[in-house]
Order: C-alpha cells, then sequence, then structure tokens
C-alpha cells in the first residue's frame, strides 16, 4: 500500500516558531495597536484606515489558520498549543480594535455615502461597508463590548467547550474487554447489523441520560447570554440577528422553509421504503444511517485524485486544473494518523493566497467525495483570495455552495460508472445525506426556535429539553420513524454557540442553492463555468439575494427551492422504484 502524502505547510511558514511567525505575531499586535491609536486621535484617513484594517485581519486570518492546521494534525504537540494560544491573545487586541473601527466608520458615513457611490474611489466597498456600518448600530459601547468579549471566555465560550469535551469524553462498558466513548457509540449508527445499531443507541442515550444535568445547564447558559446580548445590541431576536449575519431576510428563509416543509411527505416516504429494503418492520433513528446496497468501488489517493480531477474538468478545464494543482502541490492532508483530528475541512491563507485540505481519506466513495467538497471549498476560496479582505468574507449561506456543487459533479461522475447494487448504495447515501441536511436540520431550527422563545420565561429542564427535541423530530420525521432521539440537543455542538445562533437553515439554503444552480448548468451552455465563478467571486462583496440575481435567481421564489428539491426528489423516486430481496 502507498504511503499517503503530508500536506507541505512550508510556503506558509517555517515553523510555529519561526522567525517568520513570530514576526507576523507582532505586525498584528503592533499594527492594530497603532491603527487604534490613529483612530482614537482622529487621524486616520478613511481609505487609509480599510486598508489598514484588512491588513491586519489578513495577518490574524494567516496566523490562525497556520496555527490551527498545525495542531490539527498533532493535537498534544506543545508547540502547537502554544502558537494557537498565542494568535488567540493577538485576536483580542484584534476585536478591542475591531469596535473602534466601526464607530470610526459611523462618523464617517456621509463620506462612505459619497465614495461608495457610482463612480467613488470605494464604489467596490459599498456593500460591505453599509453592512459593517449597520453592524456598528447594533454593537454596544466599547468597554461593554469588550467586558462582553472577556466575559465570554469564561462563560459562553467555557459552557462550549464543556459540551465539547464530555461530548467527546463520557463513555460506557460495551462489552466485557470494551469500553466505548459516545462518540464510539454514535459512530455505530452505520453498522449493517441492527443488533449493534440498536444496542449503540441504548448505551448512547443512557449516556445522555447519565450527564444531562451539566449539558442542560450549559445550553441554558449560553442561550440565556444569547438572549441578553442579542436584546442590548438592538437585535428583534437571536433569528434577526441570525439573518443578518447570513445576508438574507426573512422572505428569503420563508421560501426556503416552506419548501422544506411541503418536501416532508417525499422524504416520509423514502424512510418507509428504507426500511423495507432493510427488511424492517419499522424503522428507528439508528436505522436512518444503516447501510444500502453494495459499497461502490474502492479508490486508491492516486485514482481518486484522477478520478476528481476528471469530473471538475467536465465542467470546467479551469476548475479541474486547479485541483491538480492541489494534489501535486501538496496542499493535501488525506492519511489517518494518531494525534491527528478527525473529520475534514478546508483552510485559506490570505497572505500566501493558498488553501489547505484535512481529512482522514480511507478509499471509500465516501472518502473521495469528502475530498472533492473540500477541493470545491478551496477552489471557492482561489476565486476570492485575489480580492481584498472585506471583498472576500461570505456567510454561512454562501459558504457551502461550491463545496456541495463540486460534490454532486462526482457524485454524477459516479453513477455514470455504476450499476446495480453499487448505484443503490450511491443513490441511497446521496438521499440520506440530503435527508439529514434537509428534514432533520428542519427539526433543530424548530427546536432552537421553542427553545429560545421558552428560555425568555427562564430556565428549561433537560427533560423540557428532550420532550422540544422530540415533538420537533415528529413534527418532521412524522411517520418515517417510530423512535425518535430526544437528547440531540446534547450531542450537537452546533448548539452551544452564542456567536451561531440558528446553525442549521444554512446547510439546507447551501444544500439546494447548489443543486438549483446545478441544474441551472444544465441548460446554460458552455458560458455556466464563467458565470459560475463569477458568482462565487461575488459571495464576499453582496448580499446573498443579489449574488444570486447574477445568474436570475429569486431566492425570495419558492420555485428556486423546489428546482433543488426536485434534484432530490428524482434520486428518492428511483429508491423508492428498486426491488425488494
Amino acid at each position: 500500500m502507498n504511503t499517503l502524502p503530508a500536506w507541505d505547510l512550508t510556503p506558509i511558514y517555517p515553523g510555529c516558531d519561526s522567525k517568520e511567525f513570530l514576526e507576523d505575531l507582532h505586525t498584528v499586535v503592533q499594527a492594530s495597536k497603532a491603527l487604534k491609536a490613529d483612530l482614537e486621535a482622529g487621524k486616520a484617513d478613511l481609505k487609509q484606515s480599510i486598508e489598514r484594517y484588512e491588513s491586519v485581519l489578513d495577518y490574524l486570518e494567516n496566523l490562525n489558520a497556520y496555527s490551527s492546521a498545525c495542531l490539527t494534525t498533532d493535537t498534544s504537540n506543545p508547540l502547537f498549543l502554544k502558537a494557537v494560544s498565542q494568535v488567540e491573545e493577538a485576536s483580542l487586541v484584534v476585536q478591542n480594535l475591531e469596535v473602534l473601527f466601526l464607530n470610526h466608520l459611523a462618523q464617517r458615513d456621509d463620506e462612505i455615502e459619497k465614495r461608495t457611490a457610482e463612480g467613488g474611489d470605494l464604489q467596490a466597498y459599498r456593500f460591505p461597508l453599509q453592512e459593517l456600518l449597520e453592524e456598528q448600530k447594533h454593537q454596544m459601547a466599547p468597554e461593554l463590548e469588550a467586558l462582553a468579549s472577556d466575559l465570554a471566555r469564561s462563560g459562553t465560550d467555557a459552557f462550549s467547550r464543556l459540551q465539547e469535551a464530555m461530548g467527546s469524553s463520557i463513555h460506557t462498558q460495551w462489552d466485557a474487554e470494551t469500553v466505548k466513548t459516545v462518540v464510539q457509540l454514535r459512530s455505530d449508527a452505520t453498522n449493517a447489523d441492527r443488533n449493534v445499531r440498536k444496542l449503540a443507541f441504548e448505551k448512547e442515550f443512557a449516556l445522555w441520560k447519565a450527564y444531562e444535568v451539566p449539558f442542560a445547564a450549559a445550553l441554558n447558559g449560553v442561550k440565556g447570554t444569547t438572549l441578553t446580548l442579542d436584546k442590548m445590541r438592538g437585535f428583534a431576536s437571536p433569528l434577526d440577528r441570525s439573518l443578518f449575519e447570513s445576508r438574507i431576510d426573512r422572505p428569503i428563509l420563508d421560501a426556503l422553509l416552506s419548501t422544506l416543509e411541503e418536501s416532508l411527505p417525499l422524504f416520509r416516504t423514502y424512510l418507509k421504503k428504507k426500511a423495507r429494503l432493510l427488511g424492517l418492520p419499522s424503522f428507528s433513528f439508528y436505522d436512518l444511517f444503516a447501510p444500502v446496497g453494495k459499497e461502490a468501488s474502492h479508490f486508491t489517493y492516486e485514482e481518486a485524485h484522477a478520478f476528481i480531477v476528471k469530473q471538475f474538468s467536465s465542467f470546467s478545464l479551469e476548475m479541474g486544473a486547479f485541483a491538480d494543482h492541489a494534489f501535486k502541490a501538496r496542499w493535501i492532508d488525506p492519511e489517518s494518523r494518531k494525534g491527528k483530528v478527525g473529520g475534514a475541512y478546508d483552510t485559506s491563507f490570505p497572505l500566501a493566497k493558498q488553501s489547505r485540505i484535512l481529512l482522514n481519506f480511507d478509499s471509500t466513495y465516501s472518502g473521495v467525495s469528502t475530498l472533492a467538497h473540500e477541493l470545491g471549498h478551496a477552489w471557492h476560496d482561489s476565486v476570492v483570495l485575489p480580492k481584498s479582505n472585506l471583498l472576500r468574507t461570505y456567510p454561512m449561506t454562501l459558504a457551502e455552495t461550491a463545496s456541495i456543487f463540486s460534490e454532486f459533479l462526482v457524485f454524477q461522475g459516479a453513477l455514470a460508472e455504476s450499476s446495480g447494487e453499487q448505484r443503490l448504495a450511491l443513490v441511497e447515501q446521496f438521499v440520506q445525506d440530503a435527508t439529514q441536511v434537509c428534514i432533520d436540520i428542519l427539526s433543530r431550527f424548530y427546536f432552537e426556535t421553542e427553545v429560545f422563545a421558552r428560555r425568555l420565561e427562564g430556565e428549561l429542564s433537560a427533560s423540557e429539553l428532550c420532550s422540544i427535541m422530540e415533538e420537533a423530530q415528529k413534527r418532521t420525521y412524522g411517520d418515517g420513524l417510530v423512535e425518535y432521539h430526544p437528547y440531540m440537543w446534547a450531542a450537537k455542538g452546533h448548539y452551544y454557540s452564542s456567536d451561531f445562533s440558528f446553525y442549521n437553515y444554512p446547510y439546507a439554503f447551501g444544500q439546494l442553492f447548489a443543486l438549483g444552480l446545478y441544474e441551472k448548468s444544465r441548460h446554460a451552455g458552455s458560458s455556466f463555468p464563467d458565470q459560475y465563478k463569477t458568482l462565487l467571486a461575488a459571495t464576499g462583496s453582496l448580499s446573498a439575494r443579489e449574488v444570486a440575481s447574477l445568474v436570475d435567481i429569486d431566492l425570495a421564489d419558492p420555485g428556486f427551492w423546489q428546482q433543488g428539491m426536485d434534484v432530490i426528489a428524482t434520486y428518492i423516486e428511483e429508491l423508492c422504484d428498486a426491488p425488494l430481496h
């Protein structure tokens, strides 16, 4: 077996203790302090202050991405831990600068209006500066923002770390010889043996119940703080803040939600069919991820490289060449090894204008799909990295566009080369994933909406949280399931972030937006790859509505979202027509 390559980070920095890394760390702090002093003294020119602020952000993001990348490949390395801590300290200085910078913009709002108008020297910055001015209106006094930032470290951030630590380490006896953590129990959800899945679910349930008090306390702390701070900052609700940060409005969200809700019967039909394919009398939560069909062919890393480049090139030669370069330049770290984190991610380096991808490649089609997903993110990076900082920062709603689009290109290529049980496995995996992104995500949205409403009246007990969770799942999964998972609120770390409330609907947005774009590409001809690249380039400098309008899409029209859902429906119908064995 060939040894998998490790990524090459040396073009970014020689090391976490290198002269270059430490110099950039010093630059962030000193440049922040210098700009802060000029802003306080009223000496800063508008354009120069924007450029200086962007430079600080570029250095900080470069340092943060590098130190985090190092740590995720060796989580106990003291040098990497120290580097991450150093960058966190520097980021506090930048956070304090941000408050002053926004106040500086607010004092120049008339000047900004003139200079960002058509023909003005800051015209390209019109949307991001208007967005920052709106953000400033939701900013507390500088001393209160500093206090909130400081308290978060021992408050909401600590609650989040508690959930993360407990949610990965609590464990139980599996059998006479084996102890399993809750993470290992949850991974048994993909086991082909239903007895194993059921036992793992029961033991997982018992663990959450045994530790429900600290999890409930942490969630109450995060949601209570969020409600207080969002109110202090002038947001009508946490959802109001989420919509602002996602660069969408309520009509767009309503159009998306209505499409999801109308699709519920379709997904329930799929769940009932999957039960029959598995030969089950009924379907429970622990059956959702059970395998169907025969796993597609295994891929070596080299085969994955060739396959992905081929599929990307079938859409855009430029995109295919980019993926090929990422492999050859060792931008990817695919090997699973001790000390390396699980999962996968893409990260970018503004100063080097490069990306890096971490994953744990396992030679399955799923591993190839994950790699394509992350390369899609990297392609998005490559399109926006030439732009200045404030023109390339895109919201969560648009963050998954390129990744899901790329993943779907590879899915189409895999389908074209498969048949029988292998095709069945591919189609079922796609529909299974879509069920999570559409139906489970909707249940999470319902849950969080109700929790915020009830948390206004006081703290919620663990049993109340379980009840809200189960009701949300019944509203979405309906009679597709006979047994639910009332402790998903304890298992999902997204609920424990004060900075990102409603960390759910953007996933459904991304899925259906990307699939809708793919459908558009099928009918748009050879010009679409260039249109697609233009769209990605605009994700940091326009609202989501304006970005979509570049390819004549109206996000407030449920008909557009239905186009994406129709793609999923095609594969659900194929699955429902599959013969039983």
